[in-house]
């Protein structure tokens, strides 16, 4: 009974022993593999950073990061206001939505290309049914003022009311007539 008791923990220790033996094996392999894939990736970090990659880089045109939708009531000789939403989308074309606010006016829609100035911080848009330039001012990333026809910025007071905010800076889209 004494010799099988002796066996028994000597058969323990050698199974606790091996388990301890192959985990730190497992530990030391997983740390190589980690040490190896550390220098990879230094050896590849390097590599590219002798690299020259201007000749493929896409440039980087602002005016493709500048869209949104912006709206805004436009005062109006012969009604009371002219409701706009002018969407600026992607590949420089825009989609201008007015409507007079008079009962059961109708919408008119004018669709062109848009260019993005960032030295003068302005936006000019060209009709494509007739060619017409209107001219906005970006006077923050929220608010767009237009500009009178000769590309002069209006007075402060008309400036306001000739002023298109962005859809994502206005609680809500609607416009009341006071």
């Amino acid at each position: 009974m004494q010799a099988q008791k002796k066996q028994l923990k000597q058969n323990l220790a050698l199974i606790f022993f091996s388990t301890l033996l192959t985990a730190s094996s497992f530990a030391m392999a997983e740390t190589d593999f980690a040490s190896q894939e550390r220098l990879l990736k230094a050896r590849v970090k390097n590599y590219e950073q002798k690299m020259d990659h201007s000749a493929h880089l896409k440039p980087v045109d602002k005016a493709l990061e500048f869209h949104g939708v912006f709206y805004g009531y436009l005062p109006c000789k012969d009604c009371d206001g002219i409701k706009a939403t002018l969407s600026l989308k992607q590949n420089n074309n825009y989609l201008l939505v007015t409507q007079p606010a008079k009962e059961s006016a109708r919408e008119f829609y004018e669709k062109g290309k848009y260019t993005w100035n960032e030295n003068k911080h302005t936006v000019v848009l060209t009709s494509r049914k007739d060619s017409t330039i209107r001219q906005y001012f970006i006077a923050n990333e929220g608010e767009l003022v237009q500009l009178n026809s000769d590309g002069t910025q209006m007075t402060e007071d008309r400036a306001e009311r000739f002023t298109l905010r962005r859809s994502d800076t206005v609680k809500s889209r609607e416009v009341h007539i006071h």
